[in-house]
Order: structure tokens, then C-alpha cells, then sequence
């Protein structure tokens, strides 16, 4: 895998020249269409295919995954053109192989909401070990808040991926509660009979394991919070069931702020199987124009991570969004839209904008002026900056990585995941 920055004058004919490699693969790669204007600074992913196969009449990508001893997921992580689905027709040409030494083997994880685009969840799937629906909440009586999750669980059976049950204190305003967590995480009847609740829909839903989401707890509900993640450790995990914790990114024990005391990483860390550690959101919808992960932020928070939680237990948070803010940014006024990595580019294209790439926090940025004459900065992620953060965890020795989250297309982050790992199984 090379990652190609683009210069003024290149094109995809240029670049299937200069590597040695079809156009169409270059395109279908990097989610592009032919022919399309690249954008100056803008970064493509290219592949070097090392053993191609044409689609003969009578075959199926079943028997051909036979033939060359490889699997099913393989051929869909290499070939992103059949969004994660058998069909195959005669005279189709397929990778069975790439140019590439095997990394090594982790984790991934990814949240998605029910509602999420089928094209997208196929696509996605091969290239996960567990798929997350967002998210269940629950009553101050205990009580499960239900979600339509029939699609996404039999998408990842189907799939061979394992699904985790997701447990939050997000209510319908789209906020998480303090005070719902401070009533379950002190109420020993509620806490009782959530549990129970809990465990009756993992066994309904077949799910493979839970991870918890408790964000803004009061700093006098840490130790509780601690406490009830290890009760649930201690009636899951006979079970057969981990138990996940997502963690706000702390940098320091005694971090001041609502996100932040409410989770000891040492005592949570003790407490579950996983946590994931939510590395992102430095750049946010109400917050000034930067890097949504700027990668020193990202390494600050790992490392700390790593004297309270051994490295075999982390999975590190990977975005998978950008924002677009209008010009001036005035602080509780200006707003950012949420928007994907294809999205930004396309804003780059459409408004003429060089792409920059910030050495200091490893992410894309541009700015463009609209019709009406506003000026906006962009930030978001694209192949280098992915790398950047994927890098982390071979270096810290982390189990994997989570996303968040799976609903806006990204073809390019999978390549650069499935390039430098091997994805586990369970």
C-alpha cells in the first residue's frame, strides 16, 4: 500500500500509469468516479494486486474463495466493488491477493444506528470483529429502553461478525443522564433488576457481549460506577459474555470536568474485560475549528491510559467524521456541520480548495468561500491521518481499535486497516 498525495496536474490516468495499476481500481478504491478532478493535496490509497482472478462461467465467489484457500472475508476486504455481497458475474475480475506483508492480528469494533444505509453495513462488516448498535438506555426502574436492532444483529451473523449489546444513559432528548446513572448505580433493586433485564436480552439476541457507555457521572458516583461495572463483569462473564466500558479521554487521574472525574480509569480498568478508550471530539460541533483527533492529544491520552489499564485491554477510539465550520468562529454561536471524509473532499473539489495536511495533529484541513461569501475551515480524516492513528497500536501494543462510527462512508479507512492488520475472528 502506497499513499499518493496529489499534486497539481495528476490524474487517475496519470497515477494508473506511474503505479501500474488500473484505473478503475485506483477509483473504486478511494470512492471516486471516472474521470473525476483530484483535488491538490488530497490523498489516494493505491494497491498492488498480486493475484488476480477472471470470473469464469458456473463460478460463485464461494468457489472461488475454495480454489485459491482463502476466505470469503478475504475476497470481500480485497475487493471493496462487491459491498460485502456474493453476487459475481462472468468476466469479472478479482483480487485474490495483494502485494503486502501480513500485519499483525486485532480487534475491531464499530457502532452503528439501526438506521444506517445497507450499503454501507455490508461494506463494513468484513472488516470488523464486533459490530455495536447504538444504543439501549434504560428507566429509573430498571426497565430496558428497547432498539430495532433485528437488521444490524442478522447482518453481522451473516457476516461472522460478533455483535455487542450496547448500554447507555442517553435518554430521548439525546443527552446522557446524570441522574439516571446516579439512581442505577445506587438503587441496589434497580441495579438488580437492570442486570437481569440485561441478561435476558443478550441471551434473546444472541449478542456476544456488552459494552457500557455511562458518560457525565457525578464525581461522587466514580466508585459506584467502578463497582457496578464489576458486578456486571462478575454475573457476565461466567455467562460467556465481556464486558466493554468506553472511557471520556482522560490525561490525568485528577482531570478536572464533567466528563472526566466521573470514570477512574484504574478501577474501571480492574473492573472489565475492554474499555475503549473514546479518543476524539477535540474538534467539535460548538467548539473552535481543529483537528477532531489531533494525534498528540490522541498519544497523551494513551499513555496515560497505560499506567492505570494493562495495553492488552485497550481499544483506541477512531472517528470517523469531520466538521465544517463557518467563518468567524464566535464562541456560543458558531456551529459546525458534521460531515464525512468523501464529503469534505467533495466540498474541496467543488470550491476549488488545496487540500492542507497539519504535520503537528496528522490531519487533513482546507478552506473554502461559499455563494454567499462565507468563508469556512474544514477538518477531517482521510488515509494519511488514519494511518497516523492505526500506527498507535502496534506501538503501544493496544488490542485494537474502535470506531465511531460506521454511518458515513469511508471506503479509504478500510483499506489502510486491512493493509496494516489482520482483523480477528471470534
Amino acid at each position: 500500500m502506497v499513499i499518493h498525495v496529489v499534486k497539481a496536474g495528476d490524474t487517475l490516468y496519470s497515477l494508473a500509469l506511474d503505479y501500474g495499476v488500473p484505473v478503475s481500481l485506483i477509483a473504486l478504491d478511494n470512492g471516486l468516479e471516472v474521470p473525476e478532478r483530484l483535488v491538490p493535496g488530497q490523498a489516494l490509497v493505491i494497491r498492488f494486486p498480486e493475484v488476480i482472478h477472471t470470473v469464469r462461467p458456473g463460478e460463485t465467489l464461494s468457489s472461488i474463495a475454495r480454489s485459491y484457500g482463502v476466505s470469503l472475508r478475504q475476497l470481500y476486504q480485497n475487493n471493496l466493488v462487491l459491498e460485502g455481497r456474493p453476487s459475481i458475474w462472468p468476466g469479472q475480475t478479482l483480487v485474490i491477493s495483494y502485494q503486502q506483508e501480513p500485519g499483525p492480528e486485532i480487534e475491531v469494533n464499530a457502532y452503528a444506528y439501526p438506521y444506517i444505509d445497507s450499503t454501507i453495513l455490508t461494506t463494513s462488516l468484513p472488516f470488523l470483529t464486533y459490530l455495536t448498535p447504538f444504543t439501549y438506555g434504560f428507566t429509573p426502574t430498571g426497565s430496558l429502553v428497547q432498539l430495532d436492532d433485528a437488521r444490524l444483529l442478522a447482518a453481522a451473523r451473516n457476516a461472522g461478525v460478533a455483535p455487542l449489546m450496547h448500554l447507555s444513559t442517553l435518554t430521548q432528548d439525546g443527552g446522557f443522564s446524570n441522574d439516571l446513572a446516579h439512581i442505577a448505580l445506587n438503587d441496589e433493586t434497580v441495579q438488580t433488576q437492570l442486570i437481569a433485564n440485561i441478561v435476558a436480552t443478550l441471551r434473546e439476541k444472541g449478542y456476544r457481549g456488552l459494552d457500557v457507555d455511562f458518560e457525565y457521572v457525578f464525581p461522587e458516583d466514580a466508585a459506584s460506577y467502578a463497582s457496578f461495572l464489576a458486578t456486571l463483569t462478575r454475573n457476565l462473564n461466567p455467562l460467556g459474555y465481556p464486558v466493554i466500558a468506553a472511557l471520556a479521554p482522560k490525561t490525568s487521574s485528577d482531570q478536572q470536568g464533567a466528563l472526566y472525574e466521573g470514570h477512574d480509569y484504574a478501577a474501571i480498568g480492574a473492573a472489565v474485560n475492554q474499555v475503549l478508550l473514546m479518543t476524539y471530539e477535540w474538534g467539535y460541533t460548538y467548539g473552535p475549528p481543529m483537528a477532531v483527533a489531533p494525534l498528540p492529544n490522541v498519544r497523551q491520552v494513551v499513555e496515560y491510559a497505560l499506567t492505570e489499564i494493562p495495553a492488552r485491554k485497550i481499544w483506541l477510539g477512531v472517528p470517523n467524521y469531520g466538521y465544517d465550520w463557518p467563518l468567524p468562529f464566535i464562541q456560543g454561536r458558531t456551529k459546525a456541520t458534521s460531515i464525512s471524509s468523501q464529503q469534505a473532499v467533495a466540498l474541496a473539489r467543488q470550491y476549488r480548495a488545496d487540500i492542507q495536511y497539519d504535520e503537528v495533529s496528522q490531519s487533513p484541513w482546507f478552506r473554502y468561500t461559499d455563494e454567499n461569501g462565507t468563508v469556512h475551515e474544514v477538518w477531517f480524516e482521510d488515509a494519511r491521518s488514519i494511518q497516523a492513528k492505526l500506527s498507535l497500536i502496534p506501538e503501544y501494543r493496544l488490542s485494537g481499535a474502535g470506531y465511531w462510527n460506521l454511518m458515513r462512508d469511508f471506503p479509504q479507512n478500510w483499506l489502510v486497516l486491512s493493509s496494516l492488520y489482520k482483523i480477528r475472528q471470534v
